[in-house]
């Protein structure tokens, strides 16, 4: 099992819920990066919703790399307390149930392991990668890029996505701030009545989450292998129950024709190359052309039984994380970024 993700920055999660505690060791961070606590606290707290009832988030207990509130240019090591309330005591290695990670992980580690814990392996390791993501958010921000991500769809309701070609900062800034992150406040709350419905039916909902960055510059990320969309993916694999992820127009490009799909450029009147779409997503061959990075992910619904019933609200927080990290490794090859 690889719980190491290496590029120009690296993360690598240990522990496990038997013990009760996880943590995360970040490596290649610029040194002398101002990190604000409470804005760290704040980005964590968003994977509780109150509109969803309280969830326990542990904090992390940062245990080197940033000294005075600033990074050290070491590794940055933190820990957080998991909640185990999860595993119950007739849980066997016998318990293993066909369709379900606990299944494919103990046959993958020869029944020498807990099967409710290798199903829950995703989710005990996604605070400590969000709290990565909150970091590196910062040390971006400060760069004047902005990454924010909503709930584009839960079951069969949709929000309005986001605007892939004029998206600004306030906007990104506006759905960040709130308690459930929508752009239509009237889709968020037929939302919150479909995951209340499934719960009382003892039903779980999967749905899609839309992520986007703006004013990354173009010429970040690298063909081929080591693209910023396959860093991002490779990334986004991680987070719990997530089924598929398309950048820009996805999916739907297979359907349409090269004129269609094309994006017609033209000149701003600062200078820069810009287009009047956006199905490329921002990202061209590996490679951002200077439009915001736009991508989508979508969620399969939980195991019957899971509390939340719906993990799309803090899903929301795991893409931005995923995009935050893969964003500022990238970002370090480019000129004058540190």
């Amino acid at each position: 099992m690889s719980l190491i993700w290496n590029n120009k920055i690296s993360v690598s999660c240990f522990g496990e819920e038997s013990g009760g505690i996880v943590g995360i060791t970040i490596s290649g961070l610029p040194a002398g990066e101002y990190i604000n606590s409470e804005e760290t606290e704040r980005y964590l707290r968003r994977l509780s919703p109150k509109s969803l009832g309280n969830v326990r988030i542990s904090m992390p207990r940062i245990m080197s790399g940033i000294e005075n509130e600033r990074t050290t240019g070491g590794a940055l090591c933190a820990v957080m307390k998991i909640d185990t309330s999860a595993k119950k005591a007739e849980d066997t290695p016998k318990n293993y149930r066909f369709g379900h990670a606990d299944y494919t992980g103990a046959v993958c580690n020869r029944g020498y392991c807990d099967t409710l814990e290798k199903s829950r392996t995703a989710e005990i390791f996604a605070p400590p990668i969000c709290f990565a993501g909150a970091i590196c958010g910062q040390i971006l921000e400060r760069r004047g890029i902005y990454t924010a991500a909503h709930a584009l769809r839960i079951h069969n309701v949709k929000d309005n996505p986001f605007d892939a070609v004029r998206l600004d900062r306030d906007g990104v800034i506006c759905v960040r701030s709130k308690d459930f992150p929508v752009i239509n406040d009237k889709n968020g709350w037929k939302m919150l009545e479909t995951i209340s419905a499934a719960a009382d039916a003892d039903e779980t909902l999967g749905g899609i989450v839309e992520c986007a960055s703006i004013n990354v510059p173009s010429g970040v990320g690298s063909p081929v292998f080591n693209g910023l969309t396959n860093n991002i993916a490779q990334l986004l694999f991680g987070i719990p129950d997530i089924s598929g992820v398309e950048f820009g127009a996805g999916f739907s490009s297979a359907e349409m024709a090269g004129s269609q799909y094309t994006d017609n450029s033209y000149t701003t009147e600062q200078g820069y190359s810009a287009t009047h779409t956006n199905s490329h997503g921002g990202i061209i061959n590996g490679i951002t052309s200077g439009m915001p990075v736009v991508l989508r992910a979508a969620f399969h619904p939980p195991k019957k039984g899971t509390i939340p019933c719906c993990n799309i609200p803090r899903a929301v927080v795991y893409v931005e994380s995923a995009v935050n990290t893969a964003l500022l490794s990238a970002m370090l090859d480019y000129p004058n970024f540190c």
